[in-house]
């Protein structure tokens, strides 16, 4: 495993060009179903931490007798991670499908924990999705390694109430955002537009990746790291800046703080992520129909871009013993009209199916159900979203960032911010040698 740790040789060598081809199929049968049914009635076993994925799956075994899922509810985020790598380890015990974070999946990978699917699925699976989706399933190879479900393509939310009410303006550029900011808090030094924190790395990530940051890469069966790149420092610099002149709040979000100031409006504005309605809902309800969307303000507004926070895929693991059986059922819960549609309005979430999103999710979420056009801006921002390419140690990347954020954020100095980026890089990048990666 150390000589190719990072992942299989196949899926190394075509190195870190990230194009693929995205042409649509007007065939909706994958070959494992051209294969006819199986010899035998298989039974998979799924885990997910997604909401009602039951309800969902049901629709599936309702129509095949022949290929039975079973959902079992997990935990999401590393404790999902670590349980699979642990079953996987001993052999036995682990599913034949699992809902993997995007972020994740070059861990799984690395560890031979997922397989390549690439031979059991329709030629045209890959047009259902946006390019830079696509690319964290595949790693920049010709395998597979699952089946976008759903992205976080990132937005700015805000109080329209307290906007008006102050007379400001939407920001459209990162300089307008550090304005509006400034205005914000001279005209109510209790009320911030928004918070760093430095407990959400993903969240980071997000703004990192809209910048054109991509920490990791591949070179031919070696990696490469660059969390210290410009876009990165410039993100953190620009951040630094805010929390430094006290215009920007430098509380974590997710805390009984940050909550009561959704609800006060002390916090005016949230970078999020398109599934920030349902975290208002439950943490702000009594401001429902006082808050707005709009794309995330741009460094460049001739060249408009977004990240995404957050986002996963259905993978098949190395140790099903009926892969063929597991693609075909992946296939149809991320990319068939009646699975895409159950997604959204059973489990809640936004799928990466572009073709399905107008039709599955044509009304807003209740939350904004004054803003009819919510889906139509979270889908033209979704297209812009540039690549970012995640790493087999991204754990110890974002517990860096955790770790060094904390410090900056509460010294409140700009200067701390960029020197957390170059403590991170070489956190990072000294993990990955020590691990025994081959590293350029």
């Amino acid at each position: 495993m150390r000589g190719h740790r990072g992942f299989r040789r196949a899926a190394l060598a075509a190195g870190a060009v990230l194009l693929l081809a995205a042409g649509c199929s007007g065939n909706d049968a994958s070959p494992a179903a051209d294969a006819g049914r199986p010899a035998e009635n298989v039974e998979l076993t799924f885990w997910t931490w997604a909401p009602n994925m039951d309800k969902v799956v049901a629709g599936w075994n309702a129509k095949h007798p022949e290929i039975q899922v079973t959902v079992n509810k997990q935990d999401g985020g590393d404790p999902a991670v670590t349980k699979l790598l642990t079953a996987i380890k001993a052999g036995s015990g682990a599913p034949d499908l699992m809902q993997a974070e995007y972020q994740k999946i070059p861990t799984l990978v690395s560890a031979d924990a997922l397989a390549d699917i690439s031979q059991h699925l329709d030629k045209g699976v890959a047009g259902h999705f946006p390019e830079t989706v696509w690319n964290s399933v595949t790693l920049g190879s010709d395998a597979v390694y699952g089946v976008p479900q759903d992205s976080g393509p990132m937005q700015f939310y805000y109080r329209a109430d307290i906007f008006k009410q102050l007379g400001l303006t939407v920001p459209t550029t990162w300089e307008e955002y550090a304005q509006t900011a400034k205005k914000l808090h001279a005209a109510d030094p209790k009320k911030y537009l928004g918070t760093f924190s430095a407990n959400d790395p993903g969240w980071f990530v997000g703004l990192a990746q809209q910048a054109g940051a991509s920490w990791w890469g591949i070179d031919g069966e070696s990696w490469s790291v660059s969390v210290d790149d410009e876009a990165t420092l410039k993100v953190a610099d620009y951040w630094g800046g805010l929390v430094e002149s006290g215009v920007i709040d430098n509380k974590p979000m997710y805390t009984p703080e940050w909550n009561a100031a959704l609800n006060n409006g002390t916090q005016v504005g949230w970078l999020s992520a398109v599934w920030a309605p349902g975290v208002l809902e439950g943490n702000a309800a009594a401001t429902k129909g006082k808050w707005q969307m709009a794309p995330m303000p741009q460094w460049d507004k001739s060249q408009p871009a977004t990240g995404n926070w957050g986002g996963s895929a259905t993978s098949v693991t190395s140790q099903s013993k009926h892969p063929a059986e597991a693609a075909k059922f992946i296939e149809w819960l991320n990319t068939s009209p009646e699975a895409v549609d159950a997604l959204a309005k059973v489990s809640g979430i936004y799928p990466a199916d572009q073709p399905g999103q107008s039709a599955a999710l044509s009304a807003p979420p209740a939350f904004f159900a004054n803003q009819t056009d919510f889906y139509q801006v979270a889908a033209d921002t979704a297209k812009t979203a540039r690549s970012f390419t995640f790493g087999p140690n991204v754990n110890v990347a974002y517990s860096a960032y955790t770790d060094q954020f904390g410090k900056a954020a509460e010294s409140r100095s700009r200067a701390a911010f960029t020197a957390a980026v170059r403590a991170m890089q070489k956190t990072t990048l000294d993990n990955l040698k020590s691990s025994g990666f081959s590293v350029k």
